[in-house]
C-alpha cells in the first residue's frame, strides 16, 4: 500500500511516499481502509524530532494521527465493530501506526462509529481536536455552566472546536483572532473577541475560570493576568510538567527536567490562586463516541480550511505549518 513515512528525523527529504506492506490487525484491532486523514500541528513537528524524547517511534514510521474510513477486517477479540462499518479515530501515540496511508491498524478502544451526518473528510477533521478539547475543558478544567473560558487562536483547528465545546458546556468564551476571522469565531459562539492586531488580550479580558494554552511564546504567562482565584490553565504547547513525566513513566532525569521547565509557570499560577498542567491528548473511542453524538445533533460542526489529495500530503503538511489555516486541513485518499 502507499503510505507517507518518516525515514529519519530532522530533514524534509526524509518524509516521503513509500510502498509498504498492508498491515495485519492484531486481536484487539480493526483494519481500516482510510478515506481521509486529518492533519494536526504535531504532525509537522514530529519529523523535526521535537517530540523524540516523548514519542517512541520506530523508524521508518507512517505519519498522521487522525482518520476516517471503512473497517475491512477485525481482530479475533474485537466485539464493537464489523467489516463495512464507517469509523473515525485518533491513533496518535499508539506505537507508530499512522493515518497517512491507504490502510491503518486501529485499536478497537480508539475508534468510534462515524457520525452519520458527516462525510469522511469532515469526520477525519475531528478526532484529535475533539478529544483534546474534551480532555482539557471537561476532564481537566471541569468547565461548568456560567464559567468563563479563554481559548486563544480561535480560528485555528483546535480553537474552532474548543469554542463550540465550551459553549455546549455552558461557558462564556473569550478568544483572540485576526481582523478577518472575527465573524468566524463569533459564529462558533465566542462572546468576547480580541483582535490581536489591535489589542492585547490581557488588557481586555478579566475574571476567567479556565485558559486553554494553544499559542507558543509568552501567551500562557500573559494569560495568568486574566484569571480569578480557583481557575486552571491547561496547556497544549508546554512547558511539560513533572506530572506529565510521571504519567508516562519517564526516568528521573526527565521528571527533573520537566519540573524545572514548568517551575516558573506553576509558581506564577499559584501566586494567582490558579493551577497549571500540561495535557498530551490520549486516544479514547468512548469519548469520541460522545463527541460524535454532539456532531450528529449539530451542537458542534466541523470547520475545514482546505482539503488536499493524498499525493499532495507533503504539501498539505507544509501548508498547515504556515499557521494560517482557518479550521482543519485534511488529506483525502478516496
Amino acid at each position: 500500500m502507499k503510505a507517507l513515512i518518516l525515514k529519519k528525523y530532522g530533514r524534509p527529504d526524509q518524509v516521503t511516499f513509500a510502498d509498504t506492506p498492508r498491515p495485519m490487525p492484531r486481536p484487539d484491532e480493526i483494519l481500516v481502509e482510510v478515506h481521509a486523514a486529518g492533519l494536526n500541528p504535531i504532525d509537522t513537528m514530529i519529523p523535526k524530532g521535537t517530540f523524540k524524547p516523548i514519542l517512541k517511534l520506530e523508524l521508518p514510521a507512517t505519519l498522521g494521527s487522525d482518520l476516517a474510513g471503512v473497517v475491512v477486517e477485525v481482530g479475533s477479540q474485537v466485539t464493537r465493530f464489523k467489516p463495512g462499518d464507517a469509523v473515525f479515530a485518533s491513533i496518535f501515540d499508539l506505537g507508530g501506526v499512522g493515518a497517512l496511508a491507504e490502510f491503518a491498524r486501529v485499536p478497537e478502544r480508539a475508534a468510534a462509529l462515524k457520525p452519520a451526518n458527516l462525510d469522511y473528510v469532515q469526520a477525519a477533521s475531528i478526532p484529535m481536536v475533539g478529544l483534546t478539547s474534551w480532555q482539557a475543558l471537561k476532564e481537566r478544567a471541569q468547565l461548568r455552566p456560567g464559567q468563563k473560558a479563554f481559548i486563544p487562536a480561535g480560528s485555528g483547528g483546535i480553537g474552532t472546536f474548543a469554542i463550540q465545546l465550551a459553549k455546549y458546556l455552558g461557558a462564556k468564551v473569550g478568544t483572540t483572532t485576526s481582523t478577518g476571522n472575527v465573524d468566524l469565531v463569533r459564529s462558533l459562539g465566542a462572546d468576547e473577541v480580541v483582535d490581536y492586531k489591535k489589542q492585547q488580550f490581557e488588557d481586555v479580558l478579566k475574571d476567567y475560570d479556565a485558559v486553554l494554552g494553544t499559542v507558543r511564546g509568552d501567551a500562557i504567562e500573559k494569560s495568568l493576568r486574566i484569571l480569578k482565584r480557583g481557575s486552571s490553565v491547561v496547556s497544549l504547547v508546554g512547558p511539560p510538567d513533572a506530572a506529565f513525566a510521571r504519567a508516562r513513566s519517564m526516568n528521573f532525569v526527565m521528571k527533573l527536567l520537566f519540573g524545572l521547565l514548568s517551575r516558573k509557570i506553576i509558581r506564577g499560577a499559584r501566586t494567582r490562586g490558579a493551577s497549571y498542567s500540561f495535557l498530551f491528548v490520549r486516544p479514547d473511542g468512548n469519548q469520541l463516541a460522545e463527541i460524535g453524538k454532539l456532531l450528529e445533533a449539530e451542537r458542534i460542526r466541523p470547520v475545514i480550511d482546505k482539503v488536499f489529495p493524498f499525493d499532495r500530503a507533503k504539501e498539505a503538511l507544509a501548508y498547515l505549518e504556515q499557521g494560517r489555516a482557518k479550521g482543519k486541513v485534511v488529506v483525502q485518499m478516496r
